[in-house]
């Protein structure tokens, strides 16, 4: 399967038909989707209709756009026209298709790119797993016996076994970074505002839209496709003026501050990982030029502020009669969430802001003295695809969230951070490391995994099965 860059390229010049990609990608999924579970819902239909006037397009010597042609994956979070949103949860299964798309998902098209299906997401997003009763298991490419990670994990699997060249993801907590880390891929969080959210959530704490791919220049690509304000989110930030496509290959890092964190201090993290992600970290030093720093890297547990946060979300554009009333639908493992947000009073959540600006603050006191922070992205190894959350590392009894610790900080203070492939273990699961920069600045988190792209090459797609 080509990436994006080279389909929409070949598309343009008349190389390639944009139906024989729509075709190609298909077969792949009637393949492998058995296994893997990453596809709730396809539009075959649908798909075939939008490339053959892609291909139309092209043949009157128009040119459809950066896209032209590619086929993509919408995350079950996003909404799509034409096709169904289920959120992951029974209180949303068998409802008829939305009629309009999430504004990100409407600038895809408007490039040119076509949408496939709905890819799998846990229930509302909640989980670094990819699993619910509404929507089953999905499984990870390299190992279906592991979890592709969550919450874009039906996106992630899609991807990573060659189904689509990429698919949107959303990241409220580490949901595009870490089935990024679990499935050897892409995942640029961009920062907040970056990408308007409209048509996902209007009013997110922490949740920030983008894709997950298997380049560098790829996720630049679609970067640039998808960002830029909207009057529709009143958090967008204006364009830069800039075109990352460009930046990943011209910006000057050199002598950039950059400080290596094992742990942030609070985390347990398997020695395995660690010492993959501290190896590609010493890569990156070297291939981009950049100057270490022996900057302290220590935080609290931001885990139970972020939660508070990301939690609210999942009220905002709730139809009555669902909760309470419907409660007994929900995924077991995801009710008590909803069922505590009920006693958080406002004094209560005033304190969780007063905590989020503490961790607002020693952010910037750490970036007073380094431009970018480099840690592992998950704390162990993909873990077994059904779940639940690990709750022991390394021996220790740890809260839920402590697979997935590193994440947390980038949503909680808005910042960019992107997660590449480190590396994998010696039984071939991925690895990968986290490259998290100042406010705004996407084109540093771009243009440093393209150099440790450039320095530590990966494989595009999982090994054939």
């Amino acid at each position: 399967m080509p990436g994006v860059v080279e389909a929409a390229d070949a598309v343009r010049r008349g190389e390639r038909r944009a139906i024989d990609l729509v075709d190609e990608c298909l077969a792949a999924i009637d393949a492998q989707n058995d296994v893997l579970n990453a596809w709730p819902h396809v539009d075959a239909e649908g798909a075939r209709r939008a490339a053959g006037d892609i291909d139309a397009r092209v043949a009157r010597g128009e040119d459809p756009g950066p896209l032209a042609g590619v086929p993509f994956g919408v995350k079950d979070l996003d909404d799509c026209a034409g096709m169904p949103t289920t959120k992951g949860s029974r209180w949303y299964l068998g409802g008829p298709p939305v009629d309009r798309d999430a504004l990100h998902v409407a600038r895809l098209r408007a490039a040119g790119a076509v949408p496939i299906g709905k890819t799998a997401a846990p229930e509302f997003g909640t989980w670094a797993y990819t699993a619910s009763p509404a929507l089953g298991v999905t499984r990870n490419p390299y190992d279906p016996t592991r979890t592709p990670g969550g919450s874009s994990g039906g996106s992630a699997a899609a991807v990573a076994a060659g189904m689509v060249p990429f698919a949107t993801a959303s990241d409220g907590g580490g949901s595009t970074r870490t089935p990024a880390a679990h499935c050897a891929l892409v995942g640029h969080k961009p920062s907040f505002g970056r990408i308007p959210t409209y048509g996902v959530t209007r009013y997110a704490q922490t949740a920030v839209v983008g894709a997950l791919a298997t380049t560098v220049a790829d996720a630049a690509r679609l970067l640039d496709v998808m960002a830029g304000p909207s009057r529709r989110d009143r958090c967008s930030l204006p364009a830069t003026g800039e075109r990352y496509e460009r930046v990943i290959d011209t910006l000057d890092v050199r002598g950039m501050r950059v400080a290596w964190s094992a742990d942030l201090g609070f985390a347990i993290v398997d020695p395995k990982v660690e010492a993959i992600c501290e190896a590609a970290f010493r890569a990156l030093v070297v291939a981009a030029e950049l100057r270490v720093s022996d900057r302290a890297v220590r935080f609290a547990d931001p885990i139970p502020v972020w939660s508070r946060l990301e939690g609210a979300d999942m009220w905002i554009d709730l139809p009555p009669g669902l909760y309470p009333e419907r409660a007994d639908e929900l995924d077991p493992l995801v009710r008590p969430g909803w069922d505590s947000a009920v006693s958080v009073t406002l004094p209560k959540f005033a304190r969780v802001l007063t905590a989020r600006l503490a961790i607002e603050d020693a952010l910037a006191d750490l970036f007073d003295d380094i431009d970018v922070l480099v840690t592992p992205m998950t704390a162990i190894p993909a873990f077994a695809a059904e779940g639940p959350m690990p709750t022991e590392i390394m021996g220790r009894t740890v809260h839920g969230g402590m697979g997935v610790p590193f994440a947390m900080l980038a949503n909680v203070w808005g910042s960019p951070a992107i997660c590449v492939p480190a590396g994998r273990t010696r039984d071939g699961i991925p690895i990968g490391v986290q490259i998290m920069a100042d406010r705004h600045r996407d084109d540093v988190c771009l243009r440093l995994a393209r150099l440790f792209e450039a320095a530590q090459p990966w494989a595009r797609h999982a090994p054939a099965r």
